[in-house]
């Protein structure tokens, strides 16, 4: 298929190989100039920050109407095109991207909306051609998606920032973390998060608990955090 992506960031640098590596023909468009950009493809991919989504999406439709649209924010609705596209709808992979580390799209969920057949079954052909776990999903729902993202991914990314902020200011790597990291992970392939928990706050160990906290006096947003995770902790292996 002839497609056309609108945007260099980090998803757009995963995702256009994954293309081309399967036969697509793939068009790569800054979505700051849009300079060369065509007026027909199979497909238009707007893969921008949600911020700039909207006015990328009337500049890009303007002129191309007929043609089918999709952008990739887990968290803006499919109603972005609505009144401006005939065709559009939404391709949103599910998975942590940069631009140092190339993902394998073939285990990346890939989660899709569209406003009618066409725009569905174009991104159906696309996202199966790259991906083995594709599936549909509302504007809705994906809402609820991208939120449980955010805490499995970006919160527990901010929890390593931490570790590493402790570890660095005791002269220690945090390379010392990654087989807990590791197997942490791998225990949830397994089983279910709350089963899978381990430390103190599951078995409300006060005496740790509290000279845990005490260390971290000097870190008040640190120390609160570790208040609020510990609760939250306990009350939840316990409903």
């Amino acid at each position: 298929m002839r497609i056309v992506v609108i945007g260099t960031g980090r998803l757009a640098s995963n995702l256009v190989p994954a293309l081309q590596k399967v036969g697509h023909e793939v068009r790569v468009v800054n979505s700051r100039t849009l300079e060369g950009l065509p007026n027909e493809a199979e497909a238009f991919v707007i893969a921008v920050k949600d911020d700039a989504l909207e006015s990328v999406a009337r500049r890009v439709v303007r002129g191309r109407e007929e043609q089918v649209f999709f952008h990739t924010a887990g968290s803006m609705p499919l109603s972005v095109f609505e009144g401006i596209a005939r065709h559009y709808g939404v391709f949103y992979p599910m998975q942590s991207f940069s631009k140092e580390r190339q993902v394998d799209f073939a285990d990346v969920p890939i989660f899709l909306e569209g406003c009618d057949d066409k725009a569905i079954q174009t991104a159906h052909t696309i996202a199966e051609s790259i991906s083995r776990k594709v599936y549909e999903l509302t504007t809705a729902e994906r809402r609820y998606l991208h939120l449980a993202a955010v805490f499995a991914c970006n919160f527990a990314n901010h929890c390593y920032a931490l570790s590493a902020k402790v570890l660095e200011q005791h002269g220690l790597p945090f390379d010392v973390m990654l087989p807990l990291i590791d197997e942490t992970a791998r225990k949830v392939h397994t089983m279910h998060p709350v089963p899978a928990q381990t430390g103190p706050a599951i078995r409300w160990d006060e005496n740790v608990m509290s000279a845990q906290k005490a260390l971290l006096d000097n870190e008040p947003e640190m120390q609160k955090i570790y208040e609020l995770m510990s609760n939250s902790i306990h009350k939840l292996s316990h409903d």
